[in-house]
């Protein structure tokens, strides 16, 4: 069993950064392709990036490209979110997952084994 939890949320203001992070328990995901989504109230699920079980190929959706990066510390097992340059429309819950899949099948039907809770990110003047 692994269980994941984000954390690192909070309220920022427009322009601002913030970092997220996931932590993983249970089982190493060093052979797994990590993913972070968000979903905004009344809005889909939207996968805005994931990165390689080796952390050398990243996705990003055309939405943070640019100002969100995925990195990993395996040693750790760890996946991180870091988002710079924050817009009001960001805002939303920030969830990262696990999945056997590769980085290039992202962002299509991928299917997930693990999921984290989430954390709220709140941008807002």
């Amino acid at each position: 069993q692994v269980q994941l939890a984000e954390s690192g949320g909070g309220l920022v203001q427009p322009g601002g950064s913030l970092r997220l992070s996931c932590a993983a328990s249970g089982r190493t995901l060093s052979g797994y392709t990590m993913a972070w989504f968000r979903q905004a109230p009344g809005k889909e699920r939207e996968t805005i990036g994931a990165i390689s079980s080796s952390g050398d190929t990243t996705y990003s959706a055309n939405s943070v490209k640019g100002r969100f990066t995925i990195s990993r510390d395996n040693a750790k097992n760890m996946a991180y979110l870091q988002m710079n340059n924050l817009k009001l429309e960001d805002t939303a819950v920030y969830r990262c997952a696990a999945t056997p899949w590769d980085v290039k099948d992202f962002p299509g039907g991928v299917e997930y084994d693990y999921w984290g809770q989430g954390t709220q990110v709140t941008v807002s003047s």
